[in-house]
Parts: structure tokens; sequence; C-alpha cells
């Protein structure tokens, strides 16, 4: 079992209500790590996991904020990869923040989030869409991050669309004009970094992903032959077919079970934080794994 990162916490036994996938201002949310703990803990929320996408920088202040407010914390990100010309997402909990490889690993990620970013403002620009980049960068706090949230608030906010689902729908999903393919880390990348660091690699939100069961299915050898051991089954955009669908295949590879919101601000997440069903009784909690 892996030493729970824990600075000053309470430990937690059994927690009802664990929330590990959640976003702050240091990637693509809209509230500070302080406000995301203060939000978890008035949701009732037992222990919780920040995962900024490719960044650690929130984790510090996220820490002090959850042993204010009495929750358990884990140290958390969601590291952005390519699995067979597929992008997927990876869950990485309870590792070493300071380990040198995975942040080295983290700092190659941003930096081709900046030249991606830089690219989708051209492609926008090619159809008559001026000038996004710069207006994107005035909704982005960490200059080191852009993501494609932040272009999706800039175009809602000069009407190109109603909403965030409405600007990915028709702007910055494959296949729209806005979209520009990057080259992100591989499986065998992420997984390394996290498990070098003494972290547990989980597949984020696996119901997202536009993979035939017979990929998702190749997709998860790979994980679980690469040491992966959870797979995200309660989340903010699961349905409930969702969930029982990839509870099935947790129960198959026997992986570990996970659960989160999801939660990037109000008005603008699948759901709020602890907000998501329980996971099947019958399923290994991923926390087992941190006690």
């Amino acid at each position: 079992m892996l030493k729970f990162p824990f600075a000053r916490q309470p430990p937690f036994v059994n927690p009802a209500n664990f929330d590990f996938h959640c976003h702050s201002i240091v990637s693509d949310g809209l509230l500070p790590p302080e406000a995301v703990a203060r939000r978890a803990a008035d949701n009732g929320v037992d222990c919780w996991a920040l995962t900024d996408h490719d960044d650690l920088g929130g984790l510090a202040a996220a820490r002090t904020a959850a042993a204010e407010a009495g929750i358990g914390f884990v140290d958390g990100v969601e590291i952005s990869i390519e699995w067979k010309e597929t992008p997927i997402h990876i869950v990485g909990l309870g590792f070493n923040a300071a380990d040198p490889v995975l942040g080295a690993g983290l700092d190659e990620l941003r930096n081709g989030r900046i030249e991606r970013a830089q690219r989708m403002g051209a492609a926008l620009a090619a159809i008559g869409i001026p000038d996004v980049y710069e207006g994107a960068l005035c909704f982005v706090t960490n200059p080191s991050l852009v993501s494609r949230a932040h272009f999706a608030r800039y175009l809602v906010s000069i009407g190109i669309a109603r909403d965030l689902p409405g600007v990915f729908q028709h702007y910055l999903s494959p296949g729209k004009p806005g979209y520009v393919d990057h080259r992100w880390a591989t499986l065998s990348d992420a997984l390394g970094w996290i498990h070098g660091a003494g972290g547990v690699a989980v597949v984020a939100h696996p119901g997202r992903y536009k993979m035939s069961g017979g990929d998702m299915r190749r997709f998860l050898d790979d994980f679980k032959d690469l040491g992966g051991q959870g797979i995200e089954i309660a989340c903010g955009s699961h349905s409930p077919d969702h969930l029982l669908h990839f509870a099935r295949l947790a129960r198959h590879y026997a992986f570990y079970a996970s659960r989160g919101s999801d939660f990037h601000g109000p008005m603008e997440s699948y759901a709020d934080l602890g907000n998501v069903p329980p996971l099947p009784e019958d399923l290994k909690p991923v926390w087992r794994l941190f006690r």
C-alpha cells in the first residue's frame, strides 16, 4: 500500500463522499484552490483531490485549505495523453508532488499547450473569427496553461455561441474548425511518471471518449499491462448506463473504482463537488490504496 499523502489532515475511515477529480484556476477551473476546498467541505465531501490539467501548482494551497476545513486531501493531477490517435485523460493520485521526473514531464506538456493554443487561434482566424488566442488569454490565470475551455469562454463572451457545450460542439471538437491536433504524452509516459512518483493511475471519465467497445477494451488492456489500477465509475459526465457499463469493466479488470465530479466552477460543470452517484458496493474504492 502507498503512504497516504496527508499534511496535518485528520486520517479518514471509509469516506462516504469522496471526490477525486476537480479543477481550479491553476488549469481551467473558475475558483482558486482554497475556494474549491471550502466548497468541497460545504458540500459534505470527506476527502478530495485537486486534479488540475498537467499542473501541480495548486496542490500546496489546496492541501492547506483542506486541513483547515477538516477534510482529507490527496495530491492529484489530470494528464493529457494520446492513445492510437485518441485524446484521453489519466488522473494521477497520491504521488510525491516534488518528484522531478513527473514535474519535468508536466512542464513539457504545458509548453506544448501554448503552441497548440496559438495554432487554434490561427485556425479560428482563418474562418473569420480573429484574435481569439488573445481573447482567451483574458480568461487565463496560469499563463503556462491555456486550454480549450479558455477559448470557449471567450467565444461565448463575444456571442459566437450561447454556452460552452455549443462552442465545443461547433468549433473546438475533433473535426471542427478550431480544433488542432497535438502530440500529447503517451500512455506509457503518463503511467511511468505517476508510478515513478509513487502514485496511482486512474482512467478519467471513460464514457466521454469516442471509442468503440472493442477499442475501449484494447485501451484498458494496455492500461492494465502498464500497471494502471483505477477507473472512474461515477463522474459528472457519466449517465446511469455509463456507471453500470464501466462498473462491469472494473470487475472484469479487477480495477479499483474512483469517483469525481470533474467540477470546474459554478454553472459550468456537469456536477457540483461531491454530487455524483455512489459507487456500487461490490467495487473496491480507490482510496483503499492510500491507507
